[in-house]
């Protein structure tokens, strides 16, 4: 990973950061309870967010973009442990963490099932899965259009893959999806999932244009 693109990401994403992410964010972390794990946390954008946790652990393979994140880190409600790990494969026992969050992530980690699995390994039965994502479109135009764009836009974004279906990601991971929020015409998605253990996993339509919801079965 480059240097130059975490020393423009801020800037880039403030035009969307202070108006609908800042909303999203504050909704979706405010399910964030217990010992959290933030995966990707980048510059720390997440950091001012957290209220309702008890401590955030979390992760970021860029180092250029920890250093950035350690003055947000300082400055946050709740204490935050910084670590420089992937996601695919995560320093942290099997059952730790009672909620685990990845914001604007997975569209750049290589091997986003792998992460999606180790998640699941370090989460405690019943966590809370909560992620905020772009993805591919469901319309066929639009989605051909992510498909030639993103040769470029991988170069440009540091990896970014401006394609990836990370819904179906999650849902083919295992993890139980309980609600989705589409934003801007469903390019972003704002996800709540659980970890569920020893159950099995029954899919019916969510309507408008999602496939599934997931539910519990003994």
């Amino acid at each position: 990973m480059g240097n130059v693109f975490p020393r423009i990401y801020d800037i880039a994403m403030k035009p969307l950061e202070v108006t609908r992410f800042k909303k999203v964010r504050t909704e979706l972390i405010r399910n964030a309870q217990g010992n959290v794990l933030e995966i990707g946390s980048g510059t720390g954008i997440n950091f001012p967010y957290y209220r309702q946790a008890k401590h955030v652990t979390a992760i970021e393979p860029n180092p250029e973009m920890s250093r950035r994140a350690t003055r947000r880190g300082r400055n946050a409600h709740v204490p935050i442990t910084l670590y420089e790990a992937s996601a695919e494969s995560l320093p942290f026992a099997d059952h730790t963490f009672d909620t685990v969050i990845s914001t604007l992530v997975f569209c750049t980690i290589p091997n986003p099932l792998r992460a999606l699995k180790e998640i699941q390994r370090v989460s405690k039965p019943n966590a809370t899965l909560l992620f905020f994502e772009h993805v591919k479109l469901e319309q066929p135009g639009f989605a051909k259009a992510q498909d030639l764009i993103n040769p470029i836009w991988e170069k440009v974004c540091d990896g970014c893959q401006l394609n990836r279906n990370t819904l179906s990601l999650i849902i083919n991971s295992g993890i139980c999806v309980e609600e989705i929020e589409p934003l801007y015409g469903g390019l972003f998605l704002s996800i709540i999932g659980r970890k569920l253990e020893h159950e099995k996993t029954n899919y019916t339509s969510l309507g408008n244009g999602f496939p599934t919801r997931c539910m519990r079965e003994k």
